[in-house]
C-alpha cells in the first residue's frame, strides 16, 4: 500500500512540473510576443524583412552555443569558458586554413578542439570532483590564453569562399549561420524529449544521489553534456570565423554571459532538472530582440550591457523565488 501512494505522489508530481513547465514557457511566448509587438509599434523598421533577417544572424552564436548550455544548466552545472573556447577554437580553424588545410577538416579541427575543451572540463567535474564553476572559469582563462598564445596576439584572416560562406553566407534568404543555429536546436530537442540520454540529463539534474541509485551512470553523463557544450562552442567558433573572415583571440568576450542568460530567460533552473530547447530558443530570441530593439532606439552601448545584465538578475531571481517555493 505503502508503495502504491509513493506512486501516486510521484505521478502528481510529475503532472505538477509538467504543466508547471507548460504555464513557464507559455510566459516565455507571451514575454516574446509583448516586446515584439511593442517594437513593431515604436520602431518603423522593425517588421523590415532585412531587420528580422539580421536578428536571426546575430542570434546565430548565441544560439549554438546556448544550446550546449541548456544541456549543462539542466544537469545543475554551468559552463563559463565557452567564449574563450569560441575564439581558441576560431583561430585553430583559421590556422588550419592558414596551413592549406581543406574547409571540411578546418571546421573538423575547430569542434574538435571544442569537444578537446569540454573533455577537459568533463574530467575535472567528474574524476577530480571539482566544482563546474571554478574548472570553466579557469577554462575561460586557459583557453582565452592559448588563443592568444598560437597567434601571438594576431588576428587570422584570409579564409576561402567555402569557409566564409558557413558563417556569413545564405541560402536564399536566410543566413547559414542562423539554419546551423535551428539545425543544432532542432537536433538538441530530439536528444532532450525523444532519447534515453535526454532522460538521464533531467533526472542527473533533478537528483543525482536518487539517479545514481536508479543505475543511471551519473558522471558518464554529466561528462557527456560539458563534451557537447564544448563541441557546440568549437561549432560557434567555426561560425564566428566565417561570418567575419577572420579569427580573433578576442573574439566572444562575454558570450557566455549571453548564453547563460538565454537559457535561464527560457526557464531553465540554475538549480538543475529544469530546462528545455523550446524555451533556450525563446529567450536566444528575446534576447535578440532586447539588443535590436535597442540599437533601434540609438540606446547608448552602455545601456545595453546593463540592461542585459539585470534581464539575468530578474530571471535568476524568479527562478531562486520558485525553487523555494517549491521546497516550501
Amino acid at each position: 500500500m505503502a508503495v502504491e501512494e509513493t506512486d501516486k505522489v510521484e505521478k502528481r508530481r510529475g503532472g505538477l512540473a509538467t504543466i508547471g513547465n507548460a504555464l513557464n514557457e507559455l510566459t516565455i511566448v507571451i514575454a516574446f510576443v509583448a516586446i515584439s509587438l511593442y517594437l513593431a509599434l515604436t520602431t518603423p523598421t522593425f517588421l523590415t524583412t532585412a531587420n528580422m533577417l539580421s536578428i536571426l544572424l546575430a542570434t546565430s552564436l548565441i544560439g549554438i552555443v546556448a544550446v550546449g548550455q541548456t544541456f549543462v544548466i539542466i544537469t545543475a552545472g554551468i559552463d563559463l569558458s565557452v567564449g574563450s573556447v569560441v575564439a581558441f577554437a576560431g583561430v585553430m580553424a583559421g590556422l588550419a586554413l592558414e596551413a592549406h588545410w581543406s574547409v571540411p577538416v578546418a571546421v573538423l579541427v575547430g569542434i574538435g578542439i571544442g569537444a578537446l575543451c569540454g573533455v577537459f572540463n568533463a574530467v575535472a567535474v567528474t574524476v577530480l570532483g571539482i566544482t563546474p564553476f571554478i574548472v570553466t572559469l579557469a577554462v575561460l582563462a586557459m583557453a582565452r590564453g592559448l588563443a592568444f598564445i598560437v597567434t601571438s596576439g594576431n588576428t587570422v584572416f584570409g579564409f576561402p569562399e567555402a569557409f566564409d560562406g558557413i558563417g556569413g553566407g545564405n541560402w536564399g534568404i536566410f543566413p547559414v549561420a542562423a539554419l546551423i543555429t535551428l539545425g543544432a536546436f532542432f537536433l538538441a530537442w530530439i536528444v532532450l524529449s525523444r532519447t534515453v540520454f535526454g532522460a538521464q540529463v533531467y533526472a542527473v539534474g533533478g537528483n543525482p544521489e536518487a539517479a545514481r541509485l536508479a543505475g543511471i551512470p551519473v558522471n558518464r553523463t554529466l561528462a557527456a553534456v560539458y563534451i557537447i557544450s564544448g563541441a557546440l562552442a568549437g561549432l560557434g567558433g567555426v561560425v564566428l570565423a566565417g561570418r567575419l573572415d577572420s579569427a580573433q583571440p578576442i573574439a566572444a568576450q562575454g558570450l557566455e554571459l549571453n548564453a547563460i542568460a538565454a537559457v535561464v530567460i527560457g526557464g531553465a533552473s540554475l538549480f538543475g532538472g529544469k530546462g528545455s530547447m523550446l524555451g533556450t530558443l525563446l529567450g536566444v530570441l528575446i534576447i535578440g530582440l532586447i539588443n535590436n530593439g535597442l540599437t533601434l532606439k540609438n540606446v547608448q552601448p552602455f545601456w545595453v550591457q546593463f540592461i542585459q545584465g539585470a534581464v539575468i538578475f530578474g530571471a535568476v531571481l524568479i527562478d531562486s523565488l520558485n525553487q523555494k517555493r517549491r521546497g516550501a
